[in-house]
């Protein structure tokens, strides 16, 4: 079966060193062969080992709120032709160790699940994997109901997570896989200003969602006063 290493990238927030940083993150850290895509609205500067193609439409009125909506774009029942296992990365992981388990661990639908509020079913899809062409209404219920689904859910991994948990095919990552660099890497004051960030024990990747990005936690700094964030050495050598 063919594997398939998502992203996307549209608008200016992320450059197209982004993506090329994060093909060579996974091409280190897997033994697996694999194709990577990007969905982009700008492929200037993008590896050209990297297939790219446009972001499909999702048909949302216009002035829509945006919330990661994009996202569920790569539910298409027929992306651009591609079938396999697809493995979405946001562009703003940072890969720390082998991920050949993302390929494989069982699950008809795999996300991280939320650090933050644990009890709830709603995951971070900042890794998330599937068959393409698999939850083929997803797309359809979403532009059927966006008035309703706006309102009831705050972002498109809400939604995302709702529907497929509905559907009693959500699982979630191991646990010790994927972690935050905001919860699971930071220091708390005041230690934050004499000790540098950790690399949690059997991380995988590491997630960075927030005020602090990749190159924040390269350089310090990007957070707010109370989550003061020193250089972090080992996030310099894998993000690269």
């Amino acid at each position: 079966m063919s594997n398939i290493v998502i992203c996307m990238k549209w608008g200016t927030k992320y450059g197209s060193e982004y993506v090329n940083r994060l093909y060579n993150m996974v091409k280190r850290h897997t033994t697996v062969d694999f194709q990577m895509v990007c969905l982009t609205d700008r492929t200037e500067g993008i590896d050209p080992n990297v297939q790219c193609f446009p972001i499909p439409s999702l048909a949302l009125p216009k002035g829509a709120p945006e919330r990661g909506w994009n996202k569920l774009s790569t539910f298409e029942p027929d992306l651009y032709g591609l079938k396999g296992n697809a493995l979405f990365l946001d562009l703003d992981v940072v890969i720390v160790d082998n991920i050949d388990g993302f390929f494989t661990h069982p699950g008809e639908f795999l996300i991280i699940h939320d650090w933050k509020r644990p009890w709830r079913v709603t995951g971070n899809s900042s890794v998330y994997r599937f068959q393409l062409g698999s939850f083929s209404g997803i797309l359809p219920y979403f532009r059927e109901n966006f008035d309703e689904i706006r309102k009831k859910f705050r972002n498109e991994q809400e939604y995302l997570s709702w529907y497929v948990d509905k559907e009693k095919k959500l699982t979630y990552w191991p646990e010790a896989w994927c972690k935050s660099y905001k919860y699971h890497c930071l220091q708390k004051i005041p230690f934050a200003y004499v000790k540098p960030p950790v690399k949690p024990e059997g991380a995988k990747i590491i997630i960075f969602h927030g005020e602090i990005n990749p190159p924040d936690a390269v350089n310090g700094g990007g957070g707010k006063w109370y989550r003061y964030v020193l250089p972090s050495k080992w996030i310099k050598d894998a993000w690269q």
